[in-house]
């Protein structure tokens, strides 16, 4: 169990930090990519504020503006790569300026505005250029920046970021493997002083319980049966119930196997399991119907499936209504399924997700009879220990059941 814990912590903590990781990548590439707009925008602004053309400059800033930002300098014009578009109020094709890029041509800036028109969007992207639609004396004017410098540094910076994040992705995770180790420790030290006080538990109350009752025997036979002997027999053999019952539960939550798995018909086996149970639904006065999908096979240890189902079907007949109906249904989907439900009419206010907790009893005053309280927990070891799960389930109409999927 401890194994099991140690892996899932790790997996919970790698998670978190790809959790993390994503999205810091997510927002870093949202803020460089508007940062990016941002700077094309303004240049764009520019531009078409000042007739299709960067302004004359003076000696440190431009002349149309006294305050600039600082990726706007000198040097901006030589560096910028842009071209425009004149159209007529209808969106008729005039001219182009292409003095500032080499790669574009008169058909191709033509293409390009009547493809950005379409878009009915004043700014946006056509390829690697970023464009602003305006009107200007009657004419609409789209200026198109390259944005192509810019998406290279951004994408470059993206997968060197990347690259960084995983190598430290790789030695948080060796850290947290490192690190879990001792994490559980505490928790390892504590499971095994609690299973080794379940073994101890388990030795020095076996000799006294059959001590109890090979005395009762004796007592039996020299005074003849009363109610208090078959008391004491009856409390004896209880509670020498419950502690093989605390044995095989300690014993379901270590991670060794007891048992190969081997491939068995589970349809026969639940079939045998229901036909014990037949009987003893009968004598309470409670019916016990079954619907069993013939010849499905399963891999697992046969002993402990049995097991599993009797412990269903006796949970159901302690709960079930008087004459109330008992169904166990067997049936091959994506997994075999197993259901068992049952007739309660306090289904209301019964806890479904407490029902698994061990030595949790809906009859809380625990009168005799009424089981220990580790039966469904030792259902779900089982359940668990073959890779399947199992739920609780009720419905408005009074019934609740379980549902094994193995």
């Amino acid at each position: 169990m401890i194994k099991r814990l140690r892996k899932r912590f790790i997996i919970i903590c790698t998670m978190s930090f790809l959790a993390v990781f994503v999205i810091m990548m997510i927002a870093i590439y949202v803020t460089n990519t508007i940062r990016q707009n941002h700077r094309l925008d303004f240049i764009a602004d520019i531009i078409s504020e000042n007739d299709g053309s960067f302004p004359k400059q003076r000696k440190t800033t431009f002349s149309f503006s006294n305050s600039l930002p600082d990726f706007i300098n000198n040097d901006t014009p030589f560096t910028t790569r842009f071209y425009t578009v004149s159209l007529d109020e209808n969106g008729a094709y005039q001219s182009s300026n292409r003095e500032y890029v080499s790669d574009i041509s008169d058909s191709e800036a033509q293409h390009s505005a009547e493809e950005v028109l379409k878009k009915k969007k004043s700014r946006g992207w056509y390829g690697d250029f970023r464009y602003k639609v305006y009107e200007k004396n009657g004419t609409k004017q789209i200026v198109f920046i390259s944005g192509k410098n810019h998406r290279f540094s951004s994408n470059d910076f993206m997968n060197s970021t990347v690259k960084i994040f995983g190598i430290s992705s790789l030695a948080v995770l060796a850290l947290i493997i490192i690190l879990s180790k001792f994490a559980m420790k505490p928790a390892a030290e504590s499971y095994q002083k609690q299973k080794q006080f379940v073994t101890d538990a388990n030795h020095e109350l076996k000799t006294p319980l059959t001590l109890i009752l090979t005395n009762i025997d004796i007592a039996e036979a020299e005074l003849g049966q009363n109610e208090w002997l078959d008391d004491i027999r009856s409390e004896g053999e209880r509670m020498s119930k419950l502690v093989n019952r605390l044995v095989t539960l300690s014993r379901m939550d270590e991670e060794k196997e007891f048992e190969r798995f081997n491939e068995f018909d589970l349809s026969s086996a639940i079939n045998d399991s229901v036909s014990e149970f037949t009987e003893l639904a009968s004598m309470y006065g409670k019916n016990l119907t079954a619907d069993i999908e013939k010849d499905i096979k399963y891999h697992g240890v046969e002993s402990e499936v049995r097991q599993l189902t009797a412990i269903l079907l006796d949970n159901a007949v302690k709960y079930c209504d008087d004459g109330g109906n008992i169904k166990a249904v067997l049936s091959q989907k994506k997994h075999p399924t197993l259901i068992v439900t049952n007739s309660c009419k306090n289904v209301d206010s019964i806890k479904l997700d407490r029902l698994f907790d061990r030595f949790y009893r809906e009859d809380t005053a625990r009168t005799a009879g009424s089981g220990f309280g580790i039966g469904l927990s030792i259902a779900q070891s089982i359940t668990e220990r073959h890779k399947g799960n199992i739920k609780a389930i009720k419905t408005d109409d009074g019934v609740i059941g379980f549902v094994v999927k193995l």
